[in-house]
Order: C-alpha cells, then sequence, then structure tokens
C-alpha cells in the first residue's frame, strides 16, 4: 500500500487528544454539579440519561473522523500489472570543453549557453537514450547513452572547461570517440543513431574526413550547432573569487580573440546528411533541431512492468459517513417506564398512609 499524501496521517495524533478533553471536560462537570445539586436530584432530573448511549456516540464521532482521516490521506493499493514498451533513438550529444567556449560574445557565455540548449532538449526526450561526449584535444565519454535523464543532467550540470587537461581544439578525437560509442551501445532494430555536434568550429587538430566517413557509413545523422559570432571576442579568465582578472593572450602577449568559423560545422553536417544551426545570440534556440528529430525513426529499447496503483479512499469515506450519521442520530438517553411506574406506585401507598 502507498499513499497519496501521507503527512495527513499525523492528524491521528488528534483522536486520543480530543478523546482526553472530552473526559477531562466531562470531569471538570461532574465537579461543579456535585458542589451546586444533591446527586439523588441530578438522577430525578436525568431520569431517562444513558450512559452508554453517551459512549456509544462518541466512540462513533472518533471512527468517523479516523476514518476521514485515512481516507484524506489517500490510500492506493496495485491492482494489476500492466506492460509499457519504451521506444526511441540514440542520441549523442558531442560538446566542446575548449578554452574558447568561455567566450561571452553570446550571453552568458558560449558554453552556458550550450549547456542550455542540450537541457531543453532533454526536457523535450521521451524514452530516447542520450549520452554526452566532451572534448578539447581529446575526447571523453561524460555520460554513456542512457535514458536516465536526471543523471545525463548532473553530468552535463558538472561539464566546464576546466577538467580537460588540455585546451585546444580536435574534431577527429572527438568524432573517433562518438564512433566508438555507438558501436558499444545495443542497437536496436529501426532505432536513428544521432550525433550533435555543439562547437564554435575552432579546428586545430588533423583532418577528420576518416571518422566522418565511419560514422556516415554507419547512418548516423550528424546535425552541427555553430555557437558563436563572426566578430568574435576575447576569453576571459576569472580568479577563484569569480571576478574578472583579465583575457588570454598569445605568445606575443596580443589578446586571444575567438571567432565561430560556421564552414568546418556546415561541412560535418552536409556529410552527416543533418542540418546547421547557429547560436550567435542569447535568443537563439535550436528549436528546428526538435522538429527534425521528431521525424526520426525509433526502435524498440525495453519493455517494462509496473503495478497500476487505484485510490482506495471511497470504502473508508462511506464508513466514515456511517459512524458519522450513527453518532448524530444514536440516542444518548432512554425511556424508563418500569422505574417511573414503580416510583409513583411507591408514591401512592405513601399518601394512603
Amino acid at each position: 500500500m502507498i499513499w497519496e499524501n501521507s503527512s495527513y496521517l499525523w492528524l491521528l495524533l488528534l483522536l486520543p487528544v480530543i478523546y482526553g478533553g472530552y473526559w477531562w471536560y466531562r470531569k471538570i462537570q461532574v465537579k461543579k454539579r456535585a458542589k451546586l445539586f444533591d446527586e439523588r436530584l441530578v438522577e430525578q432530573l436525568r431520569l431517562d440519561y444513558w450512559r452508554t448511549g453517551d459512549k456509544v456516540r462518541l466512540a462513533c464521532f472518533l471512527s468517523a473522523a479516523f476514518f476521514f482521516i485515512v481516507a484524506l490521506a489517500g490510500p492506493k493499493l496495485g491492482t494489476e500489472v500492466r506492460e509499457i514498451q519504451r521506444t526511441g533513438l540514440n542520441l549523442l550529444v558531442a560538446l566542446d570543453l575548449s578554452r574558447s567556449m568561455n567566450a561571452e560574445d553570446v550571453r552568458p557565455s558560449r558554453l552556458d549557453k550550450a549547456k542550455f540548449e542540450i537541457n531543453r532538449l532533454v526536457n523535450r526526450l521521451r524514452g530516447d537514450r542520450i549520452g554526452l561526449l566532451v572534448f578539447t584535444d581529446e575526447a571523453f565519454v561524460q555520460a554513456p547513452l542512457t535514458t536516465d535523464y536526471s543523471a545525463m543532467r548532473l553530468f552535463l550540470d558538472i561539464s566546464n572547461t576546466d577538467q580537460m587537461p588540455t585546451s585546444g581544439t580536435n574534431f577527429t578525437s572527438a568524432l573517433d570517440l562518438a564512433v566508438e560509442a555507438f558501436e558499444a551501445v545495443d542497437q536496436q532494430p529501426g532505432a536513428a543513431n544521432v550525433l550533435l555536434f555543439v562547437a564554435d568550429g575552432e579546428h586545430h587538430g588533423p583532418d577528420f574526413s576518416n571518422a566522418l566517413s565511419r560514422l556516415t557509413d554507419a547512418g548516423v545523422y550528424i546535425f552541427t550547432v555553430g555557437i558563436g559570432t563572426r566578430d568574435g571576442a576575447p576569453i576571459p579568465i576569472y580568479g577563484r573569487d569569480g571576478q574578472l582578472t583579465g583575457y588570454h593572450r598569445d605568445a606575443q602577449g596580443n589578446t586571444v580573440t575567438t571567432r565561430l568559423e560556421p564552414a568546418t560545422m556546415q561541412e560535418i553536417a552536409i556529410a552527416g546528411r543533418g542540418e546547421y544551426y547557429e547560436i550567435t545570440s542569447g535568443s537563439d534556440t535550436i528549436e528546428p533541431f526538435f522538429a527534425r528529430l521528431d521525424e526520426l525513426e525509433r526502435g524498440e529499447f525495453s519493455t517494462q512492468e509496473f503495478a497500476d496503483y487505484e485510490n482506495r479512499y471511497q470504502l473508508l469515506l462511506i464508513l466514515g459517513m456511517f459512524f458519522l450519521i450513527s453518532g448524530l442520530f444514536f440516542p444518548e438517553s432512554r425511556k424508563q417506564k418500569n422505574r417511573l411506574m414503580g416510583r409513583f406506585m411507591e408514591s401512592d401507598k405513601k399518601s394512603e398512609l
């Protein structure tokens, strides 16, 4: 059994308090009455009073409160087991973590904007597997392909440029690792493999055509997102206190300006039968990619069984209403005809004497 709102069960602690308060109140009333009236007079005035009926009424009201509180907590019971087929595609996100992603020509920064858009993507997924690959000169699988979206968000959140051992940009290493990541996952018939490549377009490594061919030969769809502006921006350096301390400079002491280079990103998207999207401001999004993702074929990943829980508060409400009505209409007095007749006969005899 599970509960919809189990916190309401704490109200059950009020029942003994109510009973104790009622008992204390009745005791005080008896003491006050004893000071004002003789006990025999009280018995005469309350000739039809029925103590048992009074106790039954109290028990009914407390029982009604008990069932109402338990019903309010919303008890649920599992009644049947259902099977659900999970279908989706494999989506691997390759995220550039080179130093140039800290540039702030896209607010708040290229990297922060990229992570925001990827988070929006994760929120739109329904049953698809998603993974995260991060790269600079080297590439690492930050999160393997999974349907655990909470884990994906966690790994994405901790991704930053400081975690990488190098600061350059090598597309070849990222594409090679993407091939391995797709080969490592269990492939399901009909499930499309998609690579979302997010970078500012600056590539300083060897030719990546072979790695790109391996991906396209495997049927992987490649979509690219170029983030940054063509005018570019310097790369800021922040201290541990979060204060700006300067900008990166080259060996000659000149401030380095990083610019978006869309040509390389467009080349990769065309080869991968995908599309190129560009983010040049904080208001730009990858919304068109969501629509393209919905068009791709999905396969069956798994079949899950779960218990279908149903609300069972109805019977408790009926019991509560039964006890409430019983308490309202249960008599707390009863006629005592025989006792009255005896008293009348006794008084007649005394009058004859």
